[in-house]
């Protein structure tokens, strides 16, 4: 009980956190995220339920019409390579967390943080942090323009015109 409470608030905590500083507040992609904090991590998983990396991937972009396999190595093949200095959200970016090549996925969210599900679950890290800095071996695109626009461009191009 107490696990599972600390669990919602962290994920709150996370949630607010993230909601001020995102780049993309209130797109489809973000919405989409913000619903999966704090769900456990389950090595396989790829519902609700509980998701390792690839699944928590694969399953959010499956709500923005673009499919991707169960696997971070295989999401590392997809798509376009895009430079660090080149990221936008939605981008996957990918770790060696194993000793041996590609072996964690996550979403990259704007503000130099990805979302991933990890050994505390889904939550949002930063890039920099020591493990995954590190750990960092690439990125890439896996959105087209058209998926991009529905999912993150619309809401940053109607921020932009508001401020």
């Amino acid at each position: 009980m107490l696990r599972k409470f600390t669990a919602i608030l962290l994920g709150l905590i996370v949630v607010l956190a993230f909601q001020a500083g995102s780049a993309f507040a209130d797109s489809k992609l973000d919405t989409t995220i913000h619903k999966l904090i704090g769900i456990d991590y389950d090595y396989g998983g790829t519902t609700t339920d509980g998701f390792d990396c690839s699944g928590f991937t694969a399953y959010v972009f499956k709500k923005l019409g673009v499919k991707l396999p169960h696997s971070s190595q295989a999401q590392s093949e997809m798509g376009d390579k895009v430079a660090k200095k080149d990221l936008r959200p939605g981008d996957l970016v990918f770790f060696n967390t194993s000793g041996s090549g590609v072996s964690h996925v996550g979403i990259y969210v704007g503000d130099n943080k990805f979302a991933h599900s990890a050994s505390k679950g889904v939550t949002i890290s930063d890039l920099d942090e020591k493990y995954y800095a590190t750990r960092y071996l690439g990125a890439r695109r896996v959105m087209d323009s058209d998926t991009y626009e529905k999912a993150v461009a619309e809401v940053q191009k109607a921020a932009a015109s508001k401020a």
